[in-house]
């Protein structure tokens, strides 16, 4: 009797337990099913390749394996990109497998006719793609600039270049959504949130010892909590590296204009770089090799604290995805580079030229330009009607004791006094305005009053009325 008690009690159990396993079998299958990227020549997966829905927002980065992020049915077709191949738009409903073809465009060749020419030039194309979201607002940027950098062979040369990118010339185009969903658009904003001018040229690589002597080949490097580096060799001279700046502390050496930001009060939820080398001979990448890089940043602060915006206290998610296109790139002596590090040459003869390798601005970008464009400047400042208190008032006619007055405070300091006092005054009651109008656009509409109450407040009206020591008559 008592093994037959045993047995029912363990029939719970294993059902239990049969449970669990038909789940972990289900999830296990369902995984297998993810879409992955790859090479069309090669086959080989392509860790790193951006994910970007129907409306162009970044949805994802390929994992190690080339595995696509879940997408959701109402976000796609989906945009693949990948720094040195083809973009390509697929529905991921019925593929399982996104080949992408090489991009074949080939920078020009660099030669060296002169030992003379020390300093490498490199310009450079950017488009980055940035979001900024606070409790109400969001601000979406995207951007085309010119940059270019100076990159010298060691630190015993005099003349010191940059890796950072210079901004030669840029196009800003933002669009404004508040919590009600209405929208604008502009060309300039106060707000700047874009991690695009902090990541520099990398650091010149040193290839894994396992694909330095061999012609193709790839290699996995792993940091403290996950993959660090993965490093890939082709035949045709290429070499691609994508990094997980996250992955520990030495990954940060990728970045090193990131140092500073790396805190307690700053938080990056993601931040994979992907850098690619073309015509690599032997066993070393030397700069001359870079054709690109590009970035997907997630970080999460305060505005103080992230880039010194207005609102101090207020909490703010930024994302940027950037990429940096090498359109020319030519060794120059120390002279020239002088003249190209104080800009002695005309700036506004400057021209945005998009790199044959960037792919097609996605319709709704294209969207987003056009309506910038097509706004009359000259009749929106027409209309702004400016803050009178911001402006002087009518200088007062001076005789000469007055003007020995004005001298007199200018001198003890009562005019500097003064008018920092009536600043800090006008300006609490310019903040207070705004608080106000936002706490009357925040509150819900007055209801009327039904018939009831407008009976009850008019007869106690009336009562005030006749009553002794009213307001009546």
């Amino acid at each position: 009797m008592a093994n037959f008690v045993g047995v029912i009690n363990i029939i719970p159990l294993m059902k239990t337990c049969l449970i669990s396993l038909l789940f972990l079998i289900l999830f296990q299958v369902a995984c297998a099913k993810g879409q992955t990227v790859a090479d069309r020549a090669t086959r080989r997966p392509l860790a790193g390749a951006s994910i970007f829905d129907s409306r162009g927002r970044l949805m994802g980065i390929a994992d190690e394996y080339g595995r696509v992020p879940y997408i959701g049915a109402d976000r796609i077709p989906v945009i693949v990109r990948c720094l040195g191949y083809k973009e390509k738009t697929v529905n991921l409903a019925d593929i399982d497998t996104i080949f992408m073809s090489v991009s074949t465009t080939a920078l020009p060749e660099v030669v060296v006719e002169s030992p003379r020419l020390k300093v490498l030039h490199v310009l450079g194309y950017v488009r980055e793609y940035s979001t900024l979201t606070t409790m109400t607002d969001t601000v979406f940027l995207f951007r085309e600039k010119m940059v270019d950098f100076m990159l010298t062979p060691g630190s015993s040369m005099k003349f010191k270049g940059w890796k950072k990118p210079r901004v030669l010339k840029s196009e800003s185009y933002y669009r404004f959504t508040d919590r009600f969903g209405l929208d604008s658009v502009s060309n300039k904003s106060s707000y700047h949130f874009s991690w695009s001018d902090w990541v520099s040229i990398v650091p010149t690589p040193r290839m894994p010892e396992a694909i330095r002597s061999v012609p193709s080949g790839t290699e996995t490097l792993y940091g403290k909590y996950s993959q660090s580096e993965i490093w890939r060799r082709d035949d045709d001279g290429s070499v691609n590296i994508d990094v997980n700046v996250l992955a520990d502390a030495s990954a940060r050496k990728w970045v090193p204009e990131f140092k500073g930001f790396f805190r307690d009060d700053l938080d990056f939820q993601k931040f994979n770089l992907k850098v690619n080398y073309r015509n690599v001979i032997g066993e070393e990448i030397t700069d001359r090799d870079l054709s690109g890089y590009s970035f997907a940043i997630e970080s999460e602060g305060r505005g103080r604290d992230m880039f010194m915006f207005n609102r101090k206290n207020e909490r703010v998610s930024v994302t940027t995805y950037a990429e940096v296109y090498v359109v020319d790139r030519e060794y120059i002596t120390v002279k020239e580079a002088r003249k190209w590090k104080n800009m002695d040459f005309d700036t506004e003869a400057l021209v945005i030229i998009p790199s044959p390798d960037a792919p097609p601005l996605q319709p709704h970008i294209v969207e987003l330009i056009a309506r910038i464009e097509g706004i009359d400047h000259t009749e929106v400042r027409l209309d702004f009607t400016p803050d009178e208190r911001l402006a002087g008032g009518p200088s007062p006619v001076e005789n000469i004791g007055t003007r020995v007055l004005n001298v007199l405070k200018l001198a003890v300091g009562i005019s500097q006094y003064r008018g920092r006092k009536n600043f800090e005054k006008n300006w609490r009651k310019f903040t207070e305005q705004c608080r106000n109008r936002n706490v009357v656009i925040s509150l819900p509409p007055k209801q009327p009053l039904d018939s009831c109450e407008q009976s009850t407040q008019r007869s106690d009206a009336e009562k005030r009325d006749i009553e002794p020591g009213g307001e009546g008559n």
